[in-house]
């Protein structure tokens, strides 16, 4: 792992000297002619933010998420604390740290942003205080958000007991993590928020104005199945709707009865294609194309047949993550 600590940028500095160096980080910049901020005041920071990624992380994956945590702190100035594990599981503690920083024009010309980033790179070894580590490096009074990616057991992301803990929320990606992440029993299982989920919110929201322009009882009525074909691509999202519509079907359906809901794999064609099956000749299907982004509707609950075309998207990765920690 540390060739994803070596792939991200900053400046090496000592573990010991974190808060020192990013003050010096910023003199240096300053005095170079760069961005940096002329006060405390000019970073705004507004939450803490911990990236840990997990063992099952590429290189390309980490700088990919790394740039997702700073377009996302351009929007929510942050100090954001990013978390390497060492791939071996050496006994030795070692931590290695890098310093980076940035600056960014605000809504104003005379509106800078300033957000502050420290990696921390640890062997197995130092596992046990690396938390206290990180929260040498939080900001001092401000909530704290946890993103968990691809780590490779829920067991041994749940031995990080400060951040589960104090988290205010935290972040998993089903997509990318074992398949019992969600339903793991985590400290506070009511703050930990899935990012596939998230990145629905537009899908989610499209369905939901179109169905909502008809009454609930005519939608359940004669409805025995709801089939979602999706793309391998997006099997997490295909899985996370589902999930989305079943509570409020079967809350409509006459006495709570459940409905067969399944998911089918497609190798080809659209992104999502979603069936409801009914026993009086009723109809409703909704077809989502990702790549294009286009959607169409064609329904009928009794009162004739309807079809719209509608734009579809996931929501851009550092929009998710606004949306799974404030909303």
């Amino acid at each position: 792992m540390s060739a994803i600590f070596n792939a991200l940028p900053g400046i090496e500095v000592p573990v010991g000297a974190i808060k020192h160096s990013l003050t010096s980080m910023w003199a240096d910049t300053a005095a170079k002619g760069g961005a940096a901020p002329a006060s405390d005041d000019a970073k705004a920071t507004q939450v803490n933010f911990v990236l840990h990624l997990g063992l099952n992380t590429s290189v390309e994956d980490a700088v990919a998420q790394f740039q997702t945590a700073v377009v996302f702190s351009r929007r929510y100035p942050c100090r954001v604390v990013v978390l390497c594990p060492m791939a071996d599981d050496t006994a030795v503690a070692e931590v290695r740290a890098k310093v980076y920083g940035e600056c960014h024009l605000g809504k104003s010309k005379g509106d800078t942003r300033c957000c502050e980033f420290v990696m921390l790179n640890y062997s197995f070894g130092a596992r046990t205080f690396i938390e206290n580590q990180v929260s040498i490096c939080l900001s001092t009074d401000l909530p704290l958000y946890y993103w968990a990616h691809r780590f490779v057991s829920s067991a041994r992301i749940n031995q990080f007991q400060f951040l589960l803990g104090s988290a205010k929320r935290v972040l998993l990606d089903s997509a990318v993590v074992p398949v019992d992440a969600l339903t793991f029993p985590w400290p506070r299982p009511e703050v930990v928020r899935d990012l596939a989920y998230a990145r629905l919110l537009p899908v989610r929201q499209t369905l939901g104005q179109f169905l909502s322009a008809y009454e609930p009882a005519r939608i359940v009525d004669g409805l025995t199945r709801v089939t979602l074909r999706h793309q391998a691509a997006v099997t997490a999202e295909a899985t996370v709707l589902l999930g989305w519509l079943k509570t409020p079907l079967e809350a409509c359906s006459a006495n709570g009865a459940q409905l067969a809901m399944t998911t089918e794999a497609r190798e080809d064609g659209v992104s999502f294609e979603l069936n409801f099956a009914y026993a009086n000749g009723h109809h409703f299907r909704w077809t989502g194309d990702l790549v294009q982004g286009s959607a169409h509707f064609e329904a009928d609950f009794g009162t004739g047949r309807t079809t719209l075309s509608t734009a579809v998207s996931l929501l851009k990765p550092e929009a998710a993550l606004g949306e799974a920690m404030f909303f």
